[in-house]
C-alpha cells in the first residue's frame, strides 16, 4: 500500500517504474561521506530495498557531510542511517550490518543485490569488492574515486565505464590531505552522481522490458 511519500513521487514517475525499482535490493558498502548521502538519493528516488554494511559510529567529524545529526554522535552509522532515512519512507526495509567488510564476507553479504555501491575509505577495500564482484555480469557496481577538496571547476566529477556494469566516479585523482579535506559539496555532488547513473541504468533497463 502506497504512502504519503510514494504518493508524492507518483506525481513523476510512472506507477510502474516505481514498482520496478521497489523490487530491485540495494547494496551499499560503508555509510561514511559517499555511502549515507548515496542511500538518501536512493531512498528519495523510490528504492526501498537496502543492504548496508558499516562498522563505524558516528563522530562530530562527520557531520560536515555525512547524512547524519547531532543526536547521532556515538551510534553505529547503520543504526543511525536507518533512523534518518526512515524519516522520508518509512515502508524502507534494510538489511543491516554492524561489521567490517573484506574479502571474506562481501560476497554473502551483498550476494542478494542487484546494484553495489563502493562508498570505503581505503584502497585495499575497494580492491577487495572489486576482486569480489566484477565477474558478476548481472550487479551494476559503481566505485567512488576522487572526492576531496575544494576542486570541482577544474577537476570535474568524471564518469568512467570500466565494463558493461561497473563504473568508477568522481574526479579519479584527489586524495583526502591538509590542502584538500573531505568537504560536502564535492563529496555529495560524487554521491549524487553515482545514485544518477545507477539511476539511470535502471531506467534504462525498465525501458527495455516494457
Amino acid at each position: 500500500m502506497e504512502n504519503e511519500f510514494e504518493s508524492g513521487l507518483l506525481k513523476y514517475i510512472d506507477k510502474d517504474f516505481l514498482k520496478f525499482i521497489q523490487s530491485l535490493n540495494i547494496g551499499i558498502a560503508g555509510l561514511g561521506g559517499l555511502g549515507s548521502n548515496i542511500l538518501n538519493s536512493m531512498a528519495r528516488s523510490g528504492f526501498n530495498k537496502f543492504t548496508i554494511c558499516d562498522f563505524d559510529k558516528v563522530e562530530a567529524s562527520n557531520l560536515n557531510r555525512q547524512y547524519y545529526n547531532i543526536e547521532d554522535i556515538g551510534l553505529y552509522k547503520s543504526d543511525a542511517i536507518i533512523k534518518n532515512i526512515n524519516k522520508i519512507n518509512k515502508n524502507i526495509e534494510f538489511t543491516s550490518y554492524n561489521q567490517k567488510l573484506d574479502e571474506t564476507n562481501m560476497n554473502k553479504i551483498f550476494d542478494n543485490c542487484n546494484i553495489i555501491f563502493e562508498a570505503f575509505d581505503n584502497p585495499i577495500s575497494k580492491k577487495e569488492l572489486f576482486t569480489s564482484f566484477h565477474k558478476e555480469k548481472n550487479k551494476i557496481i559503481i566505485f567512488g574515486s576522487g572526492m576531496a577538496g575544494f576542486n570541482i571547476i577544474d577537476n570535474n566529477i568524471k564518469i568512467k565505464k570500466i565494463k558493461e556494469n561497473i563504473y568508477i566516479i568522481g574526479d579519479l585523482e584527489t586524495n583526502v590531505s591538509n590542502d584538500t579535506p573531505p568537504l560536502a559539496p564535492k563529496v555529495i555532488a560524487v554521491a549524487s552522481t553515482m545514485a544518477a547513473v545507477a539511476f539511470e541504468i535502471i531506467y534504462k533497463q525498465y525501458l527495455r522490458n516494457v
